[in-house]
């Protein structure tokens, strides 16, 4: 699915792969045989032809004929995958979708339609950590700040758009080097998504993305690989999620939030955003939302939610009572423990809701 259905980039499928290239040579014809196609032919005609060449440019033949491009990509996955695959690509999907697809999931395990429910359980953040020799006091930035740094408009510890921000520190006449994530993951999706959403230049230039195209910078795996590059190099400055940072011990910077205060990351500040958030949400929220720059005198603009995404039709009764059991223990005295383990509790409003949405998972008619 990821180098057949995402990564295909013009005539050629940026991975590179054998199959996927080998696949561009089929790809016309199958996709007028699909515009054609009625809806029960479909995916017979996905089948018939084999996954290779499945691209997106298939998928979305078979969206302008009216056919949903979301069921298609998964029921063809877990046929002619596996359903191991699959529970990547709904994740996938479901969260990451901008078009709002995937509330309700079809895919044919042979069982039955499954609905899926995505539920709200603690909060994290994202926070930049830095390394100025002689900086004793935490730096201050705002997003327009964070985004010329992270795009190379900002080369200097010295430039007035950051002592401007910053009076009475002593910064260097020295060289930012900037470290970013080398690989895909969920805390550069929410850093990202959180510039794109306050500095409008870098939603048109870098977007938001798991990955995104670099404009400057260092390549560092995971929030280790970052902190790492960034304690060892003076003048680094990059990003990684605040429980990483508070169980090291680095350095993070106040951020001006929406309402123009800076605020340092702390679990208290991350939950003020989620209450921030609530009051903005319809009653009827399926929680596939984002949270950054969220209103609120205390709200720590870089927070976020994580997530448990549960069928809500069980199919076995003693393991959907349990499923149920935790989930409601979790939102009770299970988020008393967030904070010990450097995660944020949900609000307690936002609590109630939530639970009402497990109250509708469904496992007394299960066998």
């Amino acid at each position: 699915i990821g180098h057949m259905l995402i990564k295909e980039d013009g005539p050629t499928c940026s991975c590179g792969r054998r199959g996927c290239v080998e696949a561009l040579a089929s790809r016309s014809a199958m996709e007028r045989d699909v515009r054609a196609a009625p809806n029960s032919a479909v995916l017979k005609i996905m089948k018939e032809r084999g996954k290779d060449r499945m691209t997106s440019s298939v998928i979305e033949a078979a969206a302008a004929s009216g056919h949903d491009p979301l069921w298609l990509t998964l029921k063809f996955s877990a046929d002619i995958i596996g359903t191991a695959i699959v529970a990547v690509a709904i994740h996938q999907l479901i969260l990451f979708d901008d078009r709002k697809q995937g509330r309700y999931v079809h895919i044919a395990f042979g069982i039955r339609e499954a609905l899926f429910l995505l539920l709200g359980t603690v909060l994290g953040a994202v926070v930049i950590t830095y390394n100025v020799p002689g900086l004793s006091s935490p730096l201050k930035l705002t997003s327009r700040a964070i985004a010329d740094v992270f795009s190379g408009k900002i080369t200097k510890w010295s430039d007035t758009r950051i002592t401007s921000l910053n009076p009475g520190a002593t910064l260097p006449a020295t060289d930012i080097l900037v470290v970013h994530r080398s690989d895909g993951s969920g805390t550069t999706y929410i850093f990202t998504d959180y510039l794109s959403k306050t500095v409008g230049t870098w939603n048109t230039s870098v977007g938001k993305g798991k990955e995104v195209k670099w404009p400057v910078g260092l390549g560092a795996k995971g929030n280790e690989g970052v902190a790492g590059q960034v304690k060892q190099t003076p003048g680094a400055i990059g990003y990684v999620e605040l429980a990483y940072a508070k169980q090291n011990n680095l350095p993070t910077a106040a951020i001006q939030n929406k309402a123009g205060k800076l605020i340092l990351p702390s679990v208290a500040a991350v939950t003020a955003a989620a209450a921030g958030a609530a009051g903005t949400l319809p009653a009827n929220t399926d929680y596939r939302i984002s949270i950054v720059d969220a209103p609120g005198a205390d709200s720590y603009p870089i927070s976020s939610f994580t997530w448990i995404l549960a069928y809500q039709h069980q199919r076995d009764q003693i393991k959907g009572k349990k499923l149920v059991d935790f989930l409601n223990w979790a939102l009770t005295d299970g988020e008393a423990e967030a904070a010990a383990l450097d995660y944020a509790p949900l609000p307690t409003a936002m609590v109630s809701r939530v639970k009402t949405r497990v109250a509708a998972i469904d496992f007394n008619t299960a066998k």
